[in-house]
């Protein structure tokens, strides 16, 4: 059986999908040991892009953010200290551009690499995905869409798709390129 140490996942909920107004209004993390983490983002006052829509799907009001975030330096250095190396999201595009909008806005770097998670997997793990995240879903019964809800939900995932993968290892004397 392979035995992998589980990254740290991280996930964004956003104002809105437009790739070029929209900024992140809350982040959650999901630690190596499944310790989880998340920030309500107070909106940086250049950041005036609001979606209903989107609001509908997380269920977060620009009110609530403007009082219960918290400043986009503070979250900054909370992820700088929580995080380093390489940190995997599952929609790199946008995940991406949300944490820079934040770390710029805070006027600094990230101390860490967002990567995708297809950078994890393997083809056989691919295929799978999909289906075991729809269980483990299920089996959490948590609400989706929100930041620290979907980074456990990738933990999970990837630990099942470990396990999944690790019953296909071929006989000894076998070997395959992972």
């Amino acid at each position: 059986m392979r035995t992998r140490t589980s990254p740290a996942f991280i996930d964004f909920e956003a104002s809105s999908l437009d790739l070029i107004a929209s900024y992140p209004i809350e982040v959650g993390i999901c630690l190596p040991d499944g310790t989880l983490h998340s920030w309500l983002i107070q909106p940086h006052v250049l950041w005036q892009d609001w979606s209903e829509s989107a609001e509908q799907v997380h269920g977060i009001t620009r009110e609530t953010l403007e009082t219960e975030g918290t400043p986009v330096s503070e979250v900054a250095a909370h992820l700088n200290q929580l995080l380093s190396g390489q940190v995997f999201c599952d929609a790199w595009t946008f995940d991406s551009f949300w944490l820079h909008r934040l770390f710029r806005a805070a006027n600094t770097r990230a101390d860490f690499q967002l990567e995708s998670i297809s950078m994890l997997l393997d083809a056989n793990q691919v295929r799978h995905w999909s289906a075991s995240r729809q269980q483990v879903i299920k089996r959490l019964g948590l609400p989706v869409h929100r930041a620290a809800n979907d980074a456990l939900i990738l933990h999970r995932t990837w630990e099942e798709i470990q396990l999944f993968t690790a019953e296909d290892e071929p006989l000894h004397g076998h070997s395959r390129q992972v």
